[in-house]
C-alpha cells in the first residue's frame, strides 16, 4: 500500500484508484448541490474531480518518464496543475456570473467544484490522504452551513 502523503509509482491498478477515488469523492461532494438542487451536482462534480484526476496522472506519467535533468525548453508536467486551476476557475466564474439581477448566486456551488478539481489533482497525484481530507473537510463545511442556516434562518439565503 502507497504512503497516504507521497505518490506512488502509477501502474494500472494505482492510476485506476486515483481516477477512481476522484470520481467517488467528487460524486459525494456533488450529492450535496443536487440534493439542492443546483445546477452542478452529482455528474458536474465527478467529472470535475475524474478529469482533474486524470490530467494530474498524467503530469505526474510524464515527469517519470523524464529520465533527464530538465533543459530550458523541456515540457513541464506540472503546469497542467496551473492550466486546471485556471479553467476550473473560468468555469465556476461563470456558475457566479450567470445568477439572475443584482444578486450573488452560486457561490457555494462554484467552490464545490473547485474543491472538486483539487481533490481530483490531488487523488491523479497519488495523494490520497489529501484527497479524502479535503472531501471530509468539504463535507463538514457544508453540514455546518445547513446547521446555521437551519438554527438562523433569514430571508433570501441563497447559495
Amino acid at each position: 500500500m502507497p504512503e497516504l502523503f507521497s505518490p506512488a509509482p502509477l501502474t494500472w491498478q494505482d492510476l485506476g484508484l486515483r481516477l477512481g477515488l476522484a470520481t467517488l469523492l467528487g460524486l459525494l461532494l456533488g450529492l450535496d448541490r443536487e440534493i439542492k438542487r443546483k445546477s452542478a451536482g452529482l455528474r458536474t462534480h465527478g467529472l470535475v474531480a475524474l478529469s482533474s484526476a486524470a490530467l494530474t496522472a498524467l503530469a505526474v506519467a510524464m515527469a517519470g518518464v523524464m529520465d533527464h535533468p530538465r533543459q530550458p525548453g523541456d515540457p513541464d508536467p506540472l503546469r497542467v496543475i496551473q492550466g486546471v486551476a485556471q479553467a476550473v476557475g473560468l468555469i465556476c466564474a461563470g456558475m457566479i456570473i450567470q445568477g439572475r439581477g443584482a444578486k450573488i448566486r452560486n457561490l457555494t456551488t462554484a467552490a464545490t467544484v473547485w474543491t472538486a478539481a483539487a481533490l481530483g489533482m490531488a487523488a491523479g497525484a497519488g495523494m490520497y490522504g489529501i484527497a479524502v481530507a479535503t472531501a471530509i473537510l468539504t463535507h463538514g463545511v457544508l453540514l455546518l452551513g445547513h446547521l446555521v442556516r437551519a438554527l438562523f434562518p433569514q430571508e433570501g439565503g441563497e447559495d
